[in-house]
């Protein structure tokens, strides 16, 4: 591939209401950039990736289909979690093959029907019968692993991640290491290499990606703002640390990850494999006959007023 860095973790407004960016602009942005490879990683649904994947082919770029899911800390059907933050933690999925694609959509529809709480989550049971064809990766400072690591909790953090290579296998769990110019992230970025190390395990650079250009943040702050019902003016009101989750080019990525240039160079072996959908697996609806279409509709009961 010709490129040094490709993205494996970006939201598009398919992030309802947290993610700004739409796919075909983020696309003519890789192709800019010389980027051969994109994922699609929104939060929780699987809406935007028909749309990027046909976008990604009038733009060169090879799509990669994935999902940030929320996964329960116990398991999908219990609902006692008094928050959103309580109630889940995030895992990065990418589609490794067909298979994988499958499997993704089997557990967004399990996410949404049954583990709804807060959001739409799933939990080990679902991810250790879905998991083939996947590739896992530990997430933001809201994934399992980084949390548990920020508060100090390394042991904690361990056995975390012993389960999620139980479930994934070795070679299909990553480390996942992000530079928002964050203290916390400065904290945690060096411990999570050392897990990499002792564990044998790829780590990869990310940026998570929520609106295209930096000078988009004040635009976010307000789309956030009408998620949470909140006024730009109160300052309780929830909000991103910096400006810096916008879209980088692969020269930014590699100055922020200077120190792990390993980081970097992996995101291309994640993309080599064969990620990407086909229009066969993408899937076509199957449309009645006219005849039996109007059939269908004249033995509909009617509307109730």
């Amino acid at each position: 591939m010709s490129t040094d860095f490709v993205h494996l973790h970006v939201h598009s407004h398919y992030s309802l209401l947290d993610g700004l960016t739409k796919p075909e602009p983020m696309l003519k942005k890789c192709a800019e950039f010389g980027m051969d490879a994109c994922a699609l990683t929104d939060h929780g649904n699987l809406f935007g990736l028909l749309e990027f994947y046909t976008k990604a082919q009038k733009y060169g770029v090879k799509p990669i289909l994935g999902c940030e899911v929320y996964v329960s800390p116990t398991d999908r059907f219990d609902k006692s979690g008094k928050s959103s933050k309580e109630a889940s933690n995030h895992l990065l999925l990418l589609c490794e093959n067909e298979t994988g694609y499958h499997n993704l959509c089997k557990l967004s529809s399990i996410a949404h029907l049954e583990g709804w709480h807060y959001k739409p989550r799933v939990d080990a049971a679902s991810l250790e019968e879905y998991k083939d064809g996947l590739i896992a990766a530990s997430a933001c400072l809201n994934g399992r692993i980084p949390s548990l690591l920020l508060a100090n909790k390394y042991e904690e953090a361990e056995k975390a991640l012993d389960h999620y290579i139980g479930i994934f296998g070795r070679d299909n769990f990553c480390i996942e290491m992000m530079n928002h110019g964050m203290p916390e992230e400065e904290k945690v970025n060096p411990l999570l290499w050392e897990l990499a190390e002792k564990y044998k395990l790829t780590a990869i650079a990310t940026n998570d990606a929520h609106y295209l250009e930096r000078e988009d943040a004040e635009a976010h702050e307000v789309l956030l703002c009408i998620q949470t019902k909140k006024n730009m003016d109160d300052p309780g009101r929830m909000r991103f640390p910096n400006d810096e989750f916008y879209f980088r080019s692969q020269e930014d990525m590699v100055g922020r990850f200077a120190r792990w240039p390993e980081a970097i160079a992996n995101t291309l072996t994640r993309c080599e494999q064969d990620a990407g959908a086909r229009d066969y697996f993408i899937g076509r609806a199957r449309l009645a006959p006219q005849e039996r279409a109007q059939q269908l509709l004249a033995e509909a009961p009617a509307e109730q007023t």
